[in-house]
């Protein structure tokens, strides 16, 4: 693993830490200070939907093809090959 993909790691893991407390605190506000209790929980969600989850895909699906990912029919045929191979060797 590279430094740049272990730093995206650890900036993705800090952003789900720090959006997590953000919700956190907002729900333990939420009983004497609701406007600001709930703009704790719409950052939190912000922060974890529209900024970790973006990033964390952008770093895991770097260099990967997406065509190794859809059902075309030569990734089908490679499907049955493997499951009929599996069901031979058991």
């Amino acid at each position: 693993m590279n430094a740049s993909k272990k730093k995206l790691r650890w900036l993705v893991l800090f952003l789900v830490i720090g959006s997590l407390a953000s919700i956190a605190y907002g729900y333990q506000l939420l009983d004497t200070e609701k406007e600001l209790a709930h703009r704790f929980i719409g950052v939190g969600v912000i922060g974890l939907f529209l900024v970790a989850m973006p990033v964390f895909l952008f770093s895991e699906s770097r260099g990967k093809q997406m065509k190794d990912y859809m059902l075309t029919d030569e990734n089908l045929k490679k499907m049955r090959e493997k499951e009929r191979d599996s069901a031979d060797n058991q």
